[in-house]
Parts: C-alpha cells; sequence; structure tokens
C-alpha cells in the first residue's frame, strides 16, 4: 500500500537555495518516492517517466497513454500529444509544408494497444483548450521565452489535472511531472531553473500545510 502522506511530506527535502542537496539529484527523488509506493502506482510513476524520454513519444505510446486506467496519465498525455501536434503545425506553416504533415493522429498509424477505443486517440476540435496561448508561445521570437511559456503552460495544465488532491497517486504524479520541467530549466537556465524550484517547493509546502504557503 502507498504511504502517500509520507511521500508528500517528505517531498520538499530540497535546500533554500533551491538546488538539490549535495550528492541528490533526480534519481533520487524518484527511487525515494517509489520506495514508498505499491506495485500498482509503482508502475503508473514509470509509466509517466517513459512519457518523459521524447524517444518514446510514437503512437503506440500515446495510444496506450490514453487507454490507461490513471486518469492523470490519460489527461497528461492528451494534452502533451495535442501541444506535440500544435508545435508540428507550427513548423508545417514556417516552413512551407502540408498542415497535417508529420502530425500524429492515429489515422495512419500501425496501433497494437488492445481495447483501444479509436475515438479517443483521434484528436478533433475542440479538446485542445489550451491551443490559442500555446499558438501565442509558439510566435514567441526568442527559444528560450518560447520554452518557458510552452513550459508555464505545461505547468498550469498539471495544477488543473492535480485539483484538490494532496495526498494521493495523483499529487504524487503531479510533483514528478513539475519535476520534470524544473530539471529543464536547471540545464536549460540556471537562474530559471532556480525560480521554478523555488515555485514547486513553495507549493508543495502549501499543500502540506493546507493553507498557501509564503516565502519570507
Amino acid at each position: 500500500m502507498s504511504n502517500f502522506e509520507y511521500i508528500i511530506a517528505s517531498l520538499p527535502f530540497l535546500t533554500q537555495d533551491f538546488r538539490y542537496q549535495e550528492g541528490r539529484g533526480w534519481t533520487n527523488v524518484i527511487e525515494e518516492i517509489k520506495d514508498n509506493l505499491s506495485e500498482k502506482d509503482s508502475e503508473a510513476l514509470d509509466f509517466l517517466l517513459r512519457g518523459f524520454g521524447p524517444e518514446n513519444l510514437v503512437p503506440d505510446f500515446y495510444a496506450s497513454a490514453l487507454s490507461h486506467p490513471v486518469k492523470f496519465i490519460r489527461e497528461y498525455f492528451r494534452f502533451d500529444l495535442n501541444l506535440r501536434n500544435a508545435k508540428v503545425r507550427y513548423l508545417n506553416r514556417q516552413l512551407g509544408r502540408a498542415q497535417e504533415q508529420d502530425v500524429m493522429d492515429g489515422k495512419g498509424d500501425e496501433i497494437e494497444v488492445e481495447g483501444l477505443d479509436i475515438d479517443l486517440y483521434r484528436f478533433r476540435g475542440g479538446e485542445f483548450p489550451q491551443a490559442e496561448k500555446v499558438e501565442s508561445a509558439l510566435a514567441l521570437p526568442s527559444l528560450l521565452d518560447r520554452e518557458q511559456a510552452l513550459d508555464d503552460i505545461t505547468w498550469e495544465t498539471v495544477d488543473s489535472l492535480a485539483t484538490f488532491h494532496y495526498f494521493d497517486l495523483t499529487a504524487v504524479l503531479a510533483y514528478v511531472a513539475k519535476l520534470h520541467i524544473v530539471n529543464r530549466w536547471l540545464a536549460l537556465d540556471k537562474e530559471r531553473g532556480m525560480e521554478r524550484f523555488r515555485q514547486l517547493v513553495a507549493e508543495v509546502r502549501g499543500s502540506f500545510k493546507g493553507v498557501e504557503y509564503k516565502e519570507k
């Protein structure tokens, strides 16, 4: 049985200067989380982690994600696929290519997920409420500003998926999804990465205390 209270209470072990403690990092956090998850919940976390690898984002993976028993995973990767396709369409316009070239919609892909409802896999208009924000972000001239804006949208989406979830699997998966964003920024831009670290620590502390946490 997963010990969610212990996991959530232990997450903000990060130091006050918004870095990992010496000798610790992403792998350590994930390992400690998994040590307190049931086998079933650990498998759900592993699935989420696989989705962070660009090499894994193929039609069969998305098909599995969209039929996953965990709602957070279904909705997170529904957003992720929409975001991916939005990026592809934007690049197609910039390069003068056909609008739907390389878009992943399941229509021409060979998918081997048993029991998949293909209508959940094929995305049509009206299923991507973040579309306008994503278009605005993609139009930003600075690559770093563009990436930050897209990650802001992802962060907001994760927040919405984890609303009213405090001590359960969804809360843990949401934390890991945000920590993945933090890690990217620690590599891309140290100052921005540290700011995201501070945001994540404050949010987790606030959730654990049941009140809004404000850094003094």
